[in-house]
């Protein structure tokens, strides 16, 4: 069973356009997306499905999950098409050589899947409309020399940044770092020989905590819900290291990927704090933001 998750929008409608597809096939996500310079927001949910479905081997078996009422009324209720009727002669085409389920879901109501292309398409949009804007003279004058820094003013002074007109979405982030020690030090932490106790799990429950202070520690970091924090670490041998890696998730207006961040460095600090009798060469090394996801500007290592 395959299930695709959709979404489009619109800067305005008519106006600049980004859609969203989530393909999930055996637990395993997919994500496409795209962009149109002048488009609307029913043309922007129709091109989702139609490149999410496309993607798919032909006679498979897909449920297509969408907000819309626009689609699904049309596809199981039969809604008179009349306006994007090159769109629905294409969807016509793929539902053909597949076996397609068509399933509402409401929009904005915490589902993940659906809140992830929702973001997408919106991301999208939003790139859309910042390459057609950065096309006209005035939005070229507007903010120049300030473009790229988003926490200081048209003074040069730090401010902390309106969050307040951007869309809530679900945000994830994950981040990683590296704990680097003698084989002798890393033996006893499998060991668990450790004075100060079990340093993995001390170490764990520190980058918690400190994920939950992010606004507390970093001056313009705005504070916000955390949904989840996840800590995994692992003891790599061959590297001699104890590899961290973290993901935070949020609902929010603003990202969440300076709490993975905080979350892998307090980690990695308490893991040197509790092995250091044992050894004053431990390095922390290659802390840094692997993927953020749900926000204006997506990002993957």
């Amino acid at each position: 069973m395959i299930d695709i998750y959709t979404d489009g929008a619109c800067s305005g409608n008519p106006g600049p356009g980004g859609w969203g597809a989530v393909v999930v096939i055996d637990g395993q996500r997919t994500i496409l997306k795209g962009g149109i310079d002048d488009s609307t927001n029913n043309r922007m949910e129709m091109v989702a499905v139609i490149e999410g479905l496309k993607s798919l081997p032909s006679k498979s078996d897909v449920t297509v999950h969408t907000d819309s009422t626009y689609i699904t009324n049309t596809m199981t209720k039969g809604w008179r098409r009349k306006a994007n009727v090159d769109l629905w002669k294409e969807i016509d085409s793929l539902v053909d050589q597949l076996s397609v389920t068509w399933k509402w879901i409401k929009g904005h109501a915490g589902n993940e899947l659906n809140e992830l292309a929702d973001s997408t398409a919106f991301s999208e949009s939003q790139s859309m409309l910042k390459k057609i804007n950065l096309n006209s003279k005035a939005a070229s004058k507007k903010g120049a020399g300030n473009e790229n820094l988003s926490h200081v003013d048209s003074t040069g002074e730090a401010n902390m940044v309106d969050v307040g007109p951007k869309s809530k979405t679900f945000r994830t982030a994950q981040a990683e770092g590296w704990v680097r020690m003698k084989p002798a030090t890393l033996k006893l932490i499998k060991e668990n020989s450790i004075g100060k106790g079990d340093v993995l799990t001390v170490a764990k429950v520190a980058g918690i905590m400190a994920a939950k202070k992010t606004s507390d520690l970093i001056p313009l970091c705005h504070p916000l819900p955390v949904d989840k924090i996840s800590i995994e670490m692992s003891i790599d041998e061959t590297s001699s290291a104890v590899h961290v890696l973290t993901e935070a998730s949020t609902y929010n207006n603003t990202g969440i990927e300076m709490e993975a961040l905080m979350a892998v460095s307090i980690s990695c600090l308490t893991i040197y704090d509790m092995c250091k009798s044992a050894e004053r060469t431990i390095t922390i090394e290659g802390i840094r933001l692997l993927k953020k996801m749900g926000g204006r500007h997506n990002y993957t290592a």
